[in-house]
């Protein structure tokens, strides 16, 4: 059985045992979370949500917090004063 569940404007397909990449969380390392906001759930027998399957939740722990890498985005605009920026 899987479900897809919704969190950090992403949407994650997920079985028991997963193991997610997510967006950060309000949670600690070690801490319990729960995800309410299942679209679907498959199976022998699938539900699918308009939009959230009711009485549906997916539970998980935080093993980590972690940062992801450094993005840097350099902007050029063509031909307007050969106007540059660097963010990041």
């Amino acid at each position: 059985m899987f479900a897809v569940l919704k969190t950090g404007g992403k949407q994650y397909k997920v079985q028991s045992g997963d193991m997610l990449r997510v967006e950060k969380l309000a949670a600690d390392a070690g801490e319990t979370i729960q995800f309410n906001e299942i679209l679907m759930l498959g199976g022998d027998a699938p539900v699918i949500g308009a939009p959230f399957v009711a009485d549906a939740a997916v539970q998980a722990e935080v093993i980590d917090q972690v940062k992801g890498d450094k993005v840097i985005n350099f902007v050029k605009r063509r031909r307007k004063h050969s106007s540059q920026r660097t963010k990041g």
